[in-house]
């Protein structure tokens, strides 16, 4: 284990829309920041370049000789077992060999990959909302659904890397197909673009040339609109379904959601609540507490250093007792 606690953690994190990265202490502190756009549409060597490039901003920081190790959080899936991403929202990266590339740019440090989820969840447990609870589940809903556990105190990742991926857990068993090639899943049902979906089929209508988003959705909820708020309480209830088999199967403390749809808060988590109770019905998972996020944007370069830390027994952030 290295004990030199003034060393930090180069951490990236890859979506479709941007590559940010940063140099993270062992508090949790971003001390550098770097970032460009993903070229999503472009081929695999051309997106390699832009993590590249922020990779090249980083190293140029005066802090750059105390990095110890490389965090990644990818959109995925990932394969971590492999080195590997291939993100459903980036088509040129397939099976990619995303950690040996980095390995070669950064100098030999040791890498460690995770997927988004599974970093944002590292982050919340060390810093955010499920800090201090040894059992967690924690959850983007957002363009995608995603997740990440900690289990008996310590980030559960999965030999790939994929554990917690709550989004594809089925809860509607006719249900529509799912792009994965299931059918009902929880992310079908609860992401932004299909609650958005559900509520126009439904009779929800936003303002001419108006904002169609979730976040619209959300608003309207607010205000009145029938179709609007029943598209939201379908999406509490297929997570509080996905939520109660989880409690089920891993005895969950906590369960905290982050990301865009959660910004709509007690329009999605007063139904989501309610329709827990009618899940997560046993006794020992009846208690499982839900709370809102508490890291924002920052949370895949956190937890993408906190992943590499608790991997590598560097710094690692102190488990739930």
């Amino acid at each position: 284990m290295h004990t030199d606690r003034s060393g930090l953690v180069a951490a990236l994190d890859i979506g479709g829309t941007k590559i940010a990265g940063a140099l993270v202490d062992e508090r949790g502190r971003l001390v550098v920041r770097a970032q460009r756009p993903t070229p999503a549409r472009e081929d695999a060597a051309t997106v390699m370049g832009a993590v590249a490039q922020v990779l090249e901003e980083l190293a140029r920081a005066a802090e750059w000789p105390r990095v110890l190790a490389v965090g990644i959080g990818s959109a995925g899936p990932v394969d971590a077992s492999r080195g590997t991403v291939s993100p459903v929202n980036v088509p040129g990266w397939r099976a990619f060999p995303l950690v040996a590339a980095v390995c070669e740019r950064a100098g030999g440090l040791p890498v460690v990959l995770v997927g988004d989820g599974v970093a944002m969840t590292a982050a919340e447990h060390w810093q955010g909302a499920a800090r201090g609870r040894a059992n967690a589940l924690c959850m983007v809903v957002s363009t995608g659904v995603g997740g990440g556990l900690v289990l008996n105190g310590r980030l559960h990742t999965g030999p790939t890397g994929n554990a917690g991926h709550i989004g594809h857990i089925s809860v509607d068993l006719d249900g529509d197909p799912c792009p994965c090639g299931a059918r009902g899943c929880v992310e079908r049902i609860a992401s932004g673009p299909n609650i958005a979906r559900r509520a126009l089929d439904t009779g929800w209508r936003p303002d001419p040339g108006g904002d169609q988003s979730a976040a619209a959705v959300a608003a309207a909820a607010r205000a009145g609109d029938a179709a609007a708020r029943a598209s939201f309480e379908r999406a509490a209830q297929a997570l509080a379904a996905g939520i109660a088999a989880t409690a089920t199967l891993v005895e969950i403390e906590v369960a905290v959601i982050g990301g865009g749809v959660a910004g709509a808060g007690d329009v999605l988590f007063a139904p989501l609540r309610e329709r827990l109770r009618d899940y997560a019905t046993l006794s020992f998972a009846s208690g499982v507490e839900v709370l809102p996020a508490r890291l924002g944007s920052d949370a895949g370069l956190v937890g993408a250093a906190a992943a590499a830390a608790q991997e590598l027994g560097l710094w690692a952030p102190p488990t739930a007792g």
